[in-house]
């Protein structure tokens, strides 16, 4: 169950000649491959883009239709393994995953299909989200398009610039034989605006119709001497085609006027936030009219010389503004001035900082900086005048704390790390390698279990090292998603094989939660068109594992203890796993609360679990909190004089999930917890019942009011 359907949206898609689409970036990208006769699509999910691949399920109908086929790829390999079907086929394919660390997964397929090069135009849509909206390693897939030599599209981040960049990376793809690279913003992703459409074109050459004429060419296998072959193809025909294509059409472009003493290079990505600086500086006005050259790259690999030196000429000074580092545009622009021998000095790194998002701030004092140096004249006087008054941003940071992410209220994976805590309470600290996931926030307070993590299904296989007989098991983590994404293979085979004797525990929340809640195999979801409900424990079993234990109510603590110490402590040989299972919170939530709503509307009898905290019992201690951490579980002040600590305390947003009690009871804390189950709709007898009750209450409420004492009016 995807966190959100598209299945409204899709109907958009068959919008024809003329029509004006109107919606988010991803429907965007969806729509163009529909318009430009793309034969397959296929990929992984993943941040920013985990949209497009549940656009691309919801619009499986429409696929069929036009004869395309869909693939929801077990993981980026086999995503860009997909795009085979384009190297002896002209076959238009494409396949998305998420920016660098995809690409990293796809790598070998990736980089075999550059090196055998494509019929068909072949293109990868990959998810970039650099900065402060990423939550993996601060790397640019740029870096991969340089190695291996894929054409890498940075289109201007509005809808007509995105969708003509999916038509002109399939024909780029084709006029080059080169796999192309289409990389996606956040903000891209999710920017709404409005094009005009085509109609939707069936692939002139389908999977179907290829299966009955096979083709093979021997000179396309990456294998000496033809590999050899295939760099020389680069270099001698591939590259320079590339270049042509992208100056005859126009890829690249240029705003602003032609004379001015200095110019501003930029990724078309970085498009709406230098216009927006240059607004603010009075330099551009709201529709893009600016008084500044610019040379937007929609093309950032290759880079065109000529393009490029043309833009230079009778210029003193060029910004480069290029996010993330190394600086690999400002490096290639700068062996074009030097080989050509010009004197234009180029400006980048330095103004602007090295590494880091390149948010509208940053963005306003880089280019405020360039223009104070190399072209005063062009600022407005209030802009060029020192501005003494204006007031400094006070630092915050000493004083006020970090504010990581965390696992959301009601979520199943909390208590396995109580669990763990209470375990490590008995055996010591134990070495525990984590994994991609939601489980990764564990390695955060208030748990702080799990140190590293070194890739998506790779939990086990980073414990490894650890896994030689020491005076305690090593212990791993790894979610459903991995396991069904690399970990079976990587991890637990590499177990298996080795007789490994160290603990996994399988965080399996029925979803691959982290990225959407979209299915996985061992999903309990009934799925029309994939395979779910595949046991994690019958995969583990038949590839040797024997030591297996499946907990269904990861809500237990108590349960989740003892197998956890048993784990631990047990002379069984081999691996030893734990598959602890719970439905993710968020997706039972997006299904149950609907129902439930509908239900009360209804006026039929619904009854919605709440827990408290009984002030009188709480010894404000809050062991409770150190080792539940739930974001509804907070501490409360009392007017008691006698009680200077605040207690542990629930608010409204609990769901009733009671890992709270459960922790307070496997750790022997005090019980003042307590569970209240709120009644809507209910029937005459419970409301009589319920009636009687407050009166009750409210006459021993009164009766103890009248007899405490007071210091009212106390002299």
């Amino acid at each position: 169950m995807a966190e959100r359907s598209f299945k409204a949206e899709v109907e958009h898609l068959r919008l024809g000649e003329g029509q004006t689409f109107t919606g988010e970036g991803i429907l965007a990208i969806t729509k163009a491959l529909l318009e430009n006769g793309v034969g397959y699509v296929g990929g992984y999910q993943g941040a920013p883009i985990s949209h497009l691949m549940d656009v691309l399920a919801d619009a499986e109908e429409l696929l069929g239709e036009l004869g395309i086929r869909f693939e929801a790829n077990a993981n980026e390999a086999a995503a860009a393994a997909m795009l085979a079907a384009s190297v002896h086929y002209p076959i238009r394919g494409a396949v998305t995953f998420k920016g660098s660390v995809g690409v990293n997964v796809a790598s070998d397929a990736l980089a075999n299909l550059a090196s055998s090069g494509v019929t068909g135009g072949a293109l990868v849509i990959v998810g970039e989200d650099y900065g402060e909206g990423s939550s993996i390693m601060q790397e640019r897939s740029h870096a991969f398009a340089m190695k291996s030599q894929f054409w890498l599209l940075d289109p201007r981040p509005n809808l007509p610039c995105i969708t003509k960049a999916v038509r002109d990376g399939f024909e780029l793809s084709e006029a080059t034989n080169t796999p192309v690279m289409l990389m996606v913003r956040i903000r891209s992703c999710h920017v709404t605006g409005s094009f005009q459409t085509r109609d939707n074109q069936r692939p002139t050459l389908s999977v179907k119709d290829a299966l009955s004429n096979p083709q093979s060419d021997f000179a396309r296998v990456v294998l000496p001497p033809m590999s050899y072959m295939h760099e020389q193809d680069k270099i001698r025909n591939r590259w320079p085609a590339a270049e042509t294509f992208i100056r005859e059409r126009g890829l690249n472009e240029v705003f602003g006027p032609r004379s001015a003493p200095v110019g501003l290079v930029l990724q078309g990505g970085m498009y709406n936030g230098v216009i927006r600086a240059l607004q603010r500086l009075g330099l551009a006005d709201l529709h893009g009219n600016t008084e500044v050259p610019l040379y937007v790259l929609n093309v950032t690999y290759p880079l065109v010389s000529d393009e490029f030196l043309e833009f230079c000429a009778g210029k003193d000074q060029i910004l480069v503004i290029e996010e993330g580092q190394p600086e690999f545009i400002e490096q290639q622009l700068t062996t074009f001035l030097y080989r050509s021998g010009s004197t234009v000095k180029l400006r980048g790194k330095g103004i602007l900082p090295m590494a880091g998002e390149y948010t509208g701030q940053v963005m306003l004092d880089g280019l405020t900086a360039f223009f104070k140096d190399a072209a005063p004249g062009m600022l407005p006087a209030i802009v060029r005048a020192p501005n003494e008054d204006r007031p400094q941003i006070p630092d915050l940071t000493a004083t006020v704390p970090i504010r990581p992410p965390g696992f959301c209220t009601g979520c199943p994976e909390r208590p396995i790390f109580a669990a763990m805590k209470l375990v490590q309470q008995e055996t010591g600290k134990l070495q525990i390698s984590a994994d991609i996931g939601c489980h990764l926030f564990a390695a955060l307070p208030p748990f702080e279990i799990g140190g590293a993590t070194m890739g998506y299904g790779l939990g086990p296989a980073a414990n490894a090292a650890f896994d030689g007989g020491g005076e305690r098991r090593p212990v791993s983590i790894i979610g459903d998603g991995g396991f069904w994404h690399n970990g079976l293979s990587s991890s637990f085979t590499n177990m298996a094989f080795n007789k490994s004797d160290g603990v996994a525990v399988i965080v399996d929340n029925y979803y691959s939660a982290a990225t959407g809640g979209q299915d996985i195999m061992s999903s309990r979801a009934d799925n029309p068109t994939k395979a779910t409900k595949h046991p994690i424990t019958k995969a583990l079993r038949g590839i040797g594992i024997d030591w297996v234990r499946q907990v269904d109510n990861t809500y237990d603590v108590g349960r989740m203890r003892d197998v956890l110490r048993e784990a631990l402590t047990t002379d069984a040989p081999g691996p030893k796993v734990i598959v602890a299972s719970s439905e993710c919170m968020l997706n039972k939530q997006r299904r149950e609360k609907p129902l439930a709503q509908k239900a009360i509307r209804e006026g039929r009898r619904v009854e919605a679990p709440r827990f408290g905290v009984d002030e009188d019992v709480c010894t404000g201690d809050h062991a409770c909190i150190r080792l539940s951490g739930c974001p509804s579980l907070s501490v409360k002040k009392l007017d008691d004089p006698l009680r200077d600590d605040p207690v542990a305390s629930i608010d409204q947003s609990c769901v009733g999930c009671g890992n709270c009690g459960e922790v307070a009871d496997a750790a022997v804390l005090c019980p003042s917890f307590y569970r209240a189950d709120v009644v809507h709709n209910p029937s005459p007898l419970e409301a009589r019942i319920a009636r009687v009750r407050a009166r009750v209450i409210g006459w021993l409420q009164t009766r103890r009011a009248a007899r405490r004492l007071t210091f009212d009016g106390a002299s």
